[in-house]
């Protein structure tokens, strides 16, 4: 599956939400969940550097969020959609 997006895998458990990039993902814990859902009226833009700092942990990471996000089409649209779904995570 193409872009960006959040999924809970459970609860109760090491991780609970995943954070998927193109077909590959990232375990996110509840404490970066939990600031990314505190963040998540920020503008698109101040939300994506959030994003990248907290997920993106390496260089490698935040290329590959990147070029995600160029590849599916509307950033800003995209970065929207991502601060409504972790709102409702």
């Amino acid at each position: 599956m193409k872009g960006l997006r959040f999924e809970r895998i459970g609860r109760d458990r090491y991780y609970n939400v995943v954070f998927h990039i193109g077909s590959t993902y990232v375990p996110v814990s509840d404490e970066t969940v939990e600031e990314l859902k505190a963040h998540s009226l920020l503008p698109a833009e101040r939300f994506l550097d959030l994003l990248l700092d907290k997920v993106g942990y390496s260089s490698y990471l935040k290329d590959q969020i990147r070029a995600e996000l160029k590849s599916a089409g509307d950033p800003v649209t995209q970065i929207t959609v991502l601060q409504g779904t972790i709102r409702e995570l």
